[in-house]
């Protein structure tokens, strides 16, 4: 690949992940303060950085904690930082939803509780139902997590064998005052769904999460299953003057990559923030659309970039370690089949693609042969799922470290 390719993509990945720091809409969407105390409690990716500029702008008194994921640097001061386990949660996940419904039990009416609340924290901040094993909730997950199900269904089913998620952190608070911000990496930015809700009503019950189940194929342990076979609890907060805001989403990224790739002398075909589906088909439709454009300039004219978001799943059914971005990479590049002019960079704005410390991939003309001559089959490790392990050999990896923030996918296709 050519420098200046490379170089492209990679400007505009950093211009939709810098679009979505949330440091300044957070200075913008402070709420009044309480005539009580001011409680923070945060969960998620982009937690310690919400949590930072709440406290370079508020003003009064603040206690409280933001749960982050393990290796996340923190430089809160009044705020404390404690980790928890991401996609998988773990006993330090268990321990601080368990912190976080012990801290929202001391509010009282005169009490302001401000949630920070970002993608992450369904994983971060976990505690089982009633009556359900640790175990048995994170094997649940964790096979849910590889059935291919989209983040509306698999939030669903975490929230309905939780004692933390779907508005019970409200719940717990009484009645308090709540005030949520949100930063979105779900397609249609439902704040319900966003790290399950926890603060938010939830329009949700048990016999959806069980027909998620059925619909999958996933044989839930006995505790599960009677579970979500009896009446659902309460869920919510108790008062109606409560606020949650959605302050950064996918859609402010776009824009922000959409005019970097402009200033560059590009055209721009943004196909939406909402796209969802198995990446290998995903790829297959991105890559009809290029060779479209590559023919006849149509439905945009080269040079151009083809940007898309979303969130794509992967069907885990081999031996690989799976990652929406370099499945989606990896479909692409054998759809494209070497076309000389087109190069693309599919990564997460987490810095996470799947389970691996890597954000993504870019691939270029000579990806397919390149990995024929390390002895590599791109389409056998398509099938096994195992995208992550050819991207790596071919040393093509887009590796952010975290970026503490998530709005999800960011695709772009460049065609010279």
């Amino acid at each position: 690949m050519r420098d200046d390719e490379r170089t492209i993509l990679n400007a505009l990945f950093r211009a939709a992940v810098d679009a979505a720091n949330p440091a300044r809409a957070v200075a913008a969407n402070l709420p009044v303060a309480p005539k009580g105390r001011t409680v923070v409690i945060g969960a998620g990716k982009a937690s310690i950085t919400m949590a930072e500029a709440l406290e370079d702008n508020w003003p009064g008194p603040l206690e409280g904690f933001v749960v982050a994921p393990k290796g996340y640097a923190s430089p809160l001061k009044r705020i404390e930082t404690v980790y928890g386990s991401h996609p998988v949660s773990d006993e330090t996940s268990l321990a601080a939803a368990e912190k976080a419904l012990a801290l929202a039990a001391t509010l009282r009416k005169d009490d302001l509780l401000i949630a920070l609340i970002s993608g992450g924290g369904s994983a971060l901040m976990a505690k089982p139902a009633p009556g359900i094993a640790m175990d048995e909730k994170f094997g649940l997950i964790r096979t849910l997590l590889k059935s291919g199900a989209n983040i509306a269904e698999l939030n669903c089913v975490r929230k309905h064998v939780s004692a933390v998620k779907g508005g019970l952190l409200a719940r717990a608070a009484g009645e308090a005052r709540i005030y949520t911000l949100v930063l979105s990496d779900v397609p249609g930015d439902d704040p319900a769904i966003v790290a399950s809700g926890p603060t938010v009503a939830d329009p949700t019950r048990n016999a959806d999460a069980l027909a998620i189940l059925r619909r999958y194929r996933i044989a839930a342990p006995p505790s599960v299953e009677r579970w979500l076979q009896s009446p659902d609890v309460p869920r919510g907060p108790l008062r109606a003057d409560n606020d949650t805001r959605v302050i950064v989403s996918a859609h402010g990224s776009f824009e922000a990559a959409s005019a970097s790739a402009k200033a560059m002398g590009l055209n721009v075909l943004y196909l939406g923030d909402r796209i969802e589906g198995e990446s290998r088909e995903v790829a297959k439709v991105h890559a009809a659309i290029a060779k479209q454009v590559l023919q006849y300039d149509a439905p945009v004219a080269k040079p151009c970039v083809i940007l898309s978001g979303g969130e794509t799943g992967v069907t885990v059914k081999g031996n690989g370690r799976g990652g929406r971005n370099v499945e989606f990479a990896l479909s692409l590049a054998v759809s494209l089949g070497g076309e000389p002019r087109i190069h693309a960079l599919s990564a997460d704005t987490d810095g996470v693609d799947g389970m691996e410390l890597v954000a993504g991939t870019i691939i270029a003309p000579d990806t397919l042969e390149r990995a024929r001559a390390l002895g590599l089959d791109p389409v056998a490790m398509l099938e096994n799922n195992d995208a992550h392990s050819l991207f790596e050999a071919l040393g093509d990896q887009v590796i952010t470290g975290p970026t503490h923030t998530n709005v999800n996918d960011f695709r772009a296709i460049l065609i010279r």
